[in-house]
């Protein structure tokens, strides 16, 4: 039988083992710190342009809303009425453009009794859009301005028509303003008349 005791003072070690598995952590250790290191410098870079940009960002934004506040206060309410007043005009002169007189003539010739005779016509359009029309005529007689009066109603062109006016003339004549709403042919459906 073999006694297997360790009677040295100082009991042996494998101290080789040790210090290989204590180096092999220390260079660990060193491995993972440089790595730490170069992301946290990474990071901090990242970051420097990141708060930089932000910065320029809020500045840019703060020009902006200066530009915004300037451009309020430089707004003329009286300046944009005008213009909506011009722009208006411009509508009506359109409509006026594309307002067909041959239409119109057509419409009150076919109505026109022999006794009549239009001294005027003005057309314009209202508030809603609707082209009214203001015809003055003449005549000897009353019934014959009455007759032209139904037949514009009749022809379906004119509509809400109202003798506003009706005074004898110098010439003995009776002068008459008649006024209506006038819907031209292309933006009516016509229909046959009895």
């Amino acid at each position: 039988m073999t006694l297997r005791t360790n009677l040295s003072t100082r009991p042996f070690y494998n101290e080789r083992a040790v210090q290989a598995v204590l180096g092999l952590a220390a260079v660990l250790i060193v491995i993972v710190t440089l790595f730490n290191v170069t992301q946290l410098w990474s990071l901090t870079g990242r970051d420097r342009r990141l708060v930089a940009e932000a910065e320029a960002a809020e500045s840019r934004a703060e020009e902006l809303r200066a530009d915004v506040t300037r451009l309020r206060s430089s707004v003329d309410a009286g300046h944009i009425a005008d213009i909506a007043a011009q722009a208006h005009e411009a509508n009506q002169a359109i409509d006026r453009r594309a307002f067909s007189w041959t239409e119109l003539f057509n419409e009150l010739e076919i109505a026109l009794p022999q006794d009549v005779r239009i001294a005027g016509v003005i057309p314009h359009t209202d508030r809603n859009g609707q082209l009214i029309v203001v015809l003055e005529v003449r005549s000897r007689s009353v019934e014959a301005i009455s007759q032209f009066f139904d037949g514009l109603e009749e022809s379906g062109a004119f509509r809400d028509l109202l003798s506003k006016q009706e005074r004898e003339a110098p010439d003995k004549t009776i002068a008459a303003t008649l006024e209506g709403i006038y819907t031209p042919p292309s933006a009516r459906t016509r229909q046959p008349r009895p």
